[in-house]
């Protein structure tokens, strides 16, 4: 009579609870979280002292005020900040800029002395 081997599970049981227990120790403290300022909703204060750079398809405007290039911007954005204007800069795109236009306008803003950067969000057509 042929004897049949069994195999021993509990060391396999064992080292499968040692690694759900290290899995569920690391995971909370691997995690990753995005800072994100929501504002709260203004009663209509002082909004002359924001900054919006609006990005579009060919050109870019300050507050509302046509700049030719980033250098353009890049000055009067600094010119801004030294006049005591908020350290946050809100990106508008207009139409369908390329991407680029847009990550272009945000280094400049924060080369020039922008703290924080927003993005306005487009309305629904």
């Amino acid at each position: 009579m042929k004897r049949m081997a069994e195999i021993n599970v509990t060391p396999l049981i064992d080292v499968m609870l040692v690694l759900l227990i290290l899995f569920m120790v690391i995971t909370p403290t691997t995690t990753q979280s995005l800072d994100a300022a929501v504002p709260e909703k203004s009663t209509g204060g002082d909004s002359s002292r924001a900054l919006v750079l609006t990005v579009d398809e060919a050109s870019y405007a300050l507050n509302r005020s046509p700049a030719a290039t980033l250098g353009d911007v890049d000055g009067r954005l600094r010119e801004a900040f030294r006049t005591g204007a908020s350290r946050t800069v809100f990106i508008e795109a207009k139409g369908e800029p390329a991407y680029g236009r847009v990550i272009e306008a945000m280094d400049v803003a924060q080369g020039a002395g922008a703290e924080r950067l927003g993005v306005l969000p487009t309305s629904a057509p």
